[in-house]
């Protein structure tokens, strides 16, 4: 079989029974399934692209992902993931700006920005310049609030347990991507770099921005500098910023997306956590490391 449909439910509100796995194989004409992690995730072996309309009318309204790939070079040397609402649950900049009272004003510009509605760099330079002198004590209150994504640590533990390079690329602030590598355990990371005095935010980030061609960037040298193609990376996010390097990648997976994002990518993760892109590379649960 050439391609494959992996099922993931998410644990919380759904579970993966052999009806709706059969239901599913029936509506894109495939093989025998694959159990991943029983009720969690299944693989479908087809022998062509499977039809995704059908599949998703098959799955209904259970909060049930279907993701579907080739099955040749599945496992993924090289890992790029966005930070903000991808690796962590939050938009850092956002609650950056609650210690300024600004949070819901600057989130209205972040969220224009991640569906694409205003360029990205344009935007960064226009909220960090409304939080000139924020004292620097805001990015530690920020950071103590910050919670990892579920499964961002297995994803990463595991696919480096399989000799995969991961990085951690995002239009964020380094202050984050740090600290956030360091948890998670990637193996580099790069992002926008927040100017200060040493007590306060000057409102200015160094230049370049950090942005999506950046990211783009980024998988091009971090794929190079590892000797893989494109095809063997795996790239994740949610922005429009993100979109470049989700769709040059061998498998780019919009995650929890904004809509201009979830339109034009060819893989997306809409209810599940991180865990989904170890099953879609085809890691069984015994495979997953924390």
């Amino acid at each position: 079989m050439t391609h494959v449909l992996t099922l993931v439910a998410h644990r919380d509100a759904a579970t993966l029974t052999p009806a709706i796995i059969n239901r599913v194989r029936n509506a894109v004409h495939g093989g025998t399934p694959t159990i991943l992690s029983p009720g969690e995730a299944a693989d479908i072996p087809c022998g062509t692209p499977p039809d995704m309309a059908a599949a998703l009318e098959a799955i209904g309204t259970d909060a049930i992902d279907a993701i579907p790939l080739k099955t040749r070079g599945r496992r993924k040397a090289l890992l790029i993931a966005d930070m903000d609402s991808t690796i962590v649950t939050s938009e850092t900049l956002d609650e950056i700006a609650a210690h300024a009272g600004l949070k819901e004003k600057i989130a209205a510009i972040t969220a224009r920005s991640m569906n694409g509605e205003i360029d990205f760099a344009t935007a960064l330079r226009e909220r960090v310049a409304m939080l000139k002198g924020l004292p620097l004590d805001a990015l530690e209150k920020t950071w103590a609030k910050t919670a990892l994504t579920p499964g961002a640590r297995e994803l990463v533990a595991t696919m480096k347990a399989h000799n995969a390079t991961t990085a951690l690329v995002s239009g964020g602030f380094t202050f984050f991507t740090g600290r956030v590598a360091e948890l998670v355990g990637f193996d580099t990371h790069r992002a926008n770099i927040l100017e200060h005095d040493g007590a306060t935010l000057s409102g200015t980030v160094t230049e370049p921005v950090l942005d999506a061609n950046a990211k783009l960037t980024a998988l091009n040298e971090l794929a190079a500098a590892r000797g893989v193609k494109l095809s063997a990376t795996l790239t994740v996010g949610d922005g429009a910023n993100d979109l470049p390097m989700l769709l040059a990648a061998g498998l780019g997976i919009a995650f929890h997306a904004k809509p201009v994002v979830a339109a034009q990518a060819r893989a997306q993760v809409r209810h599940g956590n991180l865990r989904a892109l170890l099953f879609a590379q085809g890691y069984k649960l015994e495979d997953i490391r924390k």
